[in-house]
């Protein structure tokens, strides 16, 4: 619209001008070089238009062959960039396919047309990685790393082939000069912890934590127990070192940032009761114990008993079972300590207790020997003993440190796993069983005379054809 206004506008200025030329005709004289030169005054303007299109036709021709070579340069660079990038997608192309020979070419072609290093020496450098060339690679990651633009790229290249190369020292050097660079990237920071740790260098791991967490790639909750660990594993290496303040301030810090954490709160209970305090000691193990009640704790809880006898330590284990009432450990602390007191009630009724936490009919493997224990030491009955040790080796087995990873079974907790050396993988668990005689099973063989049930009482008792066979072999 505004356009056609224009247009109008400069048409109508045209015409009035021409009418205005049309109603005033004049005439111009004009004397120059010895030359007299008559014309009116519409002939003028038009010969002044002639004269100006031709000047202006000039100088555009002359305007043209003077940015020729220039013009034809950019050509000339537009045309390699086209081809440059060209060669350099399909460079990338065949790295993602795996073709070596390909992608090493199109490297080479795109370094040729492409005056942009950053971009072609990480295609050479990786075509070269493809070829197997690490050498050649090598020398391209050391000159991006020597450039501001790329030496992100570079060093992270580098930090790679210490890696594969086995080259510990050199990755962890490489690694803390990536994650400086750029301490966002999920990658790197992560690399550089888990160096840290295989080194056991506990305390720079725990910064590197704290970045992971203030840069939001760990959220919260698995920050603050990896803190925990990092901070027990102090506390381990300055106890092993004779600085039993330090250990105990350490331990007790990585207790508080993960309060289920069972080997954090032993060693601070321990560490406290050689310092004389027991009763804080206690409390330790009364917290942990209501987050996870865990045999360990149990076991440093009868220690910290205020006297040596049974009865007393089982008292002790009476207090710590209350914070956590339900729970089959509760019952089984307090039963297993009521068995080497002799206290035969009290050991049964938390026993049975225990025992009925189990969905089945067979409970575990551990509650059936000291069922067993109970029945020959309370009753001196040998062969209902000998049954609940039977079913023993049919429940679950006793739970044990197990790398949720690997599988690998540890005596004592460790940060790391030696076999997959996955870090905090270690957990509390029952070990897999390569077959399993579940209760349906005991049921469903009627006719073996070896069968055994469990009677009203939680007592097991031979079936029917069992006894029918003894009887027999009495009346024999």
């Amino acid at each position: 619209m505004i356009r056609a206004f224009w247009f109008l506008t400069v048409i109508a200025l045209i015409s009035l001008g021409g009418a205005l030329v049309a109603d005033n005709p004049g005439a111009v004289s004009l004397d120059w070089l010895g030359y007299h030169i008559d014309m009116s005054i519409g002939f003028m303007i038009f010969a002044v238009l002639i004269l100006a299109l031709l000047l202006a036709t000039i100088f555009r021709i002359w305007s043209f062959f003077r940015k020729a070579p220039r013009r034809l340069g950019r050509v000339n660079r537009n045309w390699r960039r086209r081809r440059g990038y060209k060669a350099l997608t399909q460079g990338m192309f065949a790295i993602a396919a795996g073709d070596a020979q390909e992608a090493k070419r199109q490297s080479k072609k795109a370094e040729n047309l492409l005056a942009e290093p950053p971009l072609t020496m990480l295609l050479s450098a990786q075509a070269a990685q493809l070829s197997g060339d690490d050498k050649a690679a090598s020398k391209f990651f050391e000159k991006m790393s020597e450039r501001k633009e790329t030496k992100y790229l570079g060093l992270h290249g580098k930090l790679n082939q210490a890696m594969q190369e086995g080259d510990q020292e050199s990755a962890l050097e490489l690694a803390e000069q990536a994650s400086d660079l750029n301490s966002k990237t999920d990658t790197v920071t992560r690399t550089l912890f888990e160096l840290q740790i295989k080194g056991g260098n506990w305390i720079e791991a725990e910064e590197t934590i704290r970045k992971l967490i203030k840069n939001k790639l760990v959220d919260v909750v698995t920050g603050r127990r990896r803190r925990a660990i990092l901070i027990y594993q102090q506390g381990v290496e300055a106890e092993n070192e004779g600085r039993l303040g330090d250990a105990l301030q350490l331990v007790r810090k990585a207790n508080n940032l993960a309060p289920g954490f069972v080997p954090a709160a032993v060693r601070a209970a321990r560490l406290m009761q050689r310092a004389g305090k027991r009763r804080k000691a206690a409390s330790v193990i009364e917290e942990t114990w209501v987050k996870n009640p865990h045999p360990h704790l149990a076991e440093v809880m009868e220690n910290l008993a205020p006297g040596a006898g049974g009865q007393e330590k089982t008292r002790a284990l009476e207090k710590l079972a209350n914070y956590n009432k339900d729970h089959v450990e509760s019952h089984i602390a307090i039963g297993r300590a009521a068995l080497a007191s002799s206290m035969w009630l009290e050991a049964r009724e938390h026993l049975e207790a225990a025992k009925r936490k189990y969905p089945g009919d067979i409970p575990s493997a551990r509650i059936c020997r000291y069922l067993a224990e109970l029945e020959e030491a309370e009753n001196q009955d040998v062969e209902a003993s000998r049954e609940w040790l039977k079913m023993a080796a049919d429940g679950d087995p006793d739970s044990a440190w197990i790398c949720s990873d690997c599988g690998n079974v540890v005596a004592e907790w460790e940060p790391v796993c030696e076999r997959c050396e996955n870090f905090d993988s270690f957990e509390w668990q029952v070990p897999p069983r390569v077959s399993r005689l579940t209760a349906t099973s005991y049921a469903s063989e009627s006719d073996d005379p070896e069968q055994t049930t469990i009677d009203p009482e939680g007592k097991p008792i031979k079936n029917k054809n069992q006894n029918e066979s003894d009887a027999g072999n009495a009346s024999n």
